[in-house]
């Protein structure tokens, strides 16, 4: 079905130059080979066999200049990971309203950091995969409105981009794949420039729901602390309608050959499973004509704050004046706790890994770049590290 839409928007597409409109189609591919080298951790979904698909990717774009300011923009993109099965990342029309303003509807993603507009296309960046410590937020991209107002302060170039807009879909939240929606998403980044320095800011909230339905133990979880009537927490456990937020702050620097870059980021869904979350790198380069070489480190830690632990009492105290532990079989009493197993919830997104990444560019194309990265984490609650080789040829059509 997703191969038949296909060709019916490429159809479209070209059968709408017989009306008179601009029709552009281009593209862009990532051909990518990578393995890690630890056979008992996952690193960037890598294992210790040679994927040829993990990262792999290819997508058209698909856009009409409609005259009098108005443009209609399709991306569909088919991913390895996916089967290759077709779909839109995108599609949306944007109407300018004058030569400074610019108002789109429609399916976009969400401008959460500086690289969010082209994250998919792999030639406009250096490395294989953009920092994954601050690029591992993925959400199905939302639809709505973008408000894009370009302007000049000074000497500076100014843009500020407004969005509103809600989405659901499948979430990398609690396992692989998971039910969720962000609804009333609002907000605002703002990018100024001035000769060689950028600098950016972006803060978004959204209504945050994500189903805990995929993980049998945190059904479980919930089924305990509700029959137990432990609502206060059964709340900060579940992600229903949570308020969620994304700080964003960012430079880059490109000074003659030198390249300096960096984000970080914060995110929250207060009173829920999802832990409090902030994640940055800093990456440096050098341009040696067709050459690009560059080091990156980046971090990410992901934690509940003590206060959110041992809520749950260990005993309750019936009418009768008895006492029994509060726990998956009362009657049982070496029965785990409901106090340790929320404990152990919580815990269980506790993240904390830094990431060294060494790689080269080499453009041996006008349209095409050939990279190779190295990429070491270290976890430092597990106290293990793991290794991932991969090389990549990214090109523009």
């Amino acid at each position: 079905m997703k191969k038949r839409l296909l060709a019916v928007a490429l159809c479209c597409a070209i059968n709408g130059a017989a009306y008179g409109a601009d029709v552009r189609i281009n593209g862009f591919a990532s051909i990518v080979a990578g393995t890690a080298t630890d056979d008992n951790m996952k690193l960037f979904d890598y294992e210790d066999d040679i994927s040829f698909s993990n990262e792999t990717m290819i997508a058209l774009q698909i856009s009409s200049d409609l005259g009098d300011g108005l443009s209609a923009t399709g991306q569909l993109v088919a991913r390895g990971s996916e089967d290759y099965d077709a779909e839109f990342a995108w599609a949306y029309i944007s109407y300018d309203v004058s030569d400074s303003l610019r108002v789109s509807l429609g399916k976009m993603r969400l401008p959460l950091f500086r690289y969010s507009d082209f994250i998919e296309v792999g030639y406009a960046y250096r490395w294989v995969r953009p920092p994954t410590s601050v690029y591992s937020l993925n959400t199905p991209a939302p639809t709505g409105i973008s408000l894009l107002y370009t302007s000049t302060i000074g000497n500076w170039d100014s843009s500020i981009q407004a969005v509103y807009g809600r989405t659901e879909g499948d979430f990398k939240a609690i396992t692989n794949k998971d039910d969720g929606s962000l609804n009333d998403i609002t907000g605002l980044n703002w990018t100024v420039s001035k000769d060689w320095l950028t600098l950016r800011a972006s803060y978004m909230v959204a209504e945050t729901t994500i189903s805990l339905n995929n993980s049998a133990p945190l059904v479980g979880l919930s089924t305990l602390l509700k029959t137990y009537g432990l609502q206060e927490e059964l709340n900060k456990l579940v992600i229903d309608k949570d308020d969620g937020t994304f700080l964003g702050l960012g430079f880059a620097i490109d000074y003659n050959n030198f390249l300096l870059d960096g984000e970080y980021t914060e995110v929250e869904a207060e009173n829920s499973l999802l832990p409090e979350q902030s994640q940055y790198y800093v990456s440096v380069g050098y341009r040696m004509e067709d050459w690009t070489v560059h080091l990156t480190y980046e971090g990410n830690e992901d934690k509940h704050p003590t206060i959110r632990f041992n809520k749950v009492p260990e005993t309750i105290t019936l009418a009768n004046g008895a006492t029994v532990p509060l726990s998956t079989d009362p009657s049982n009493p070496n029965a785990p706790l409901v106090r340790d197993l929320l404990n152990g919830a919580l815990r269980a997104t506790h993240v904390d890994t830094n990431t060294l990444t060494l790689g080269a560019r080499y453009d041996f194309h006008p349209s095409a770049a050939f990279k190779v990265d190295w990429s070491r984490q270290d976890n430092d609650l597990t106290n293990q590290d793991n290794d991932v080789i991969a090389v990549a040829i990214d090109l523009v059509f």
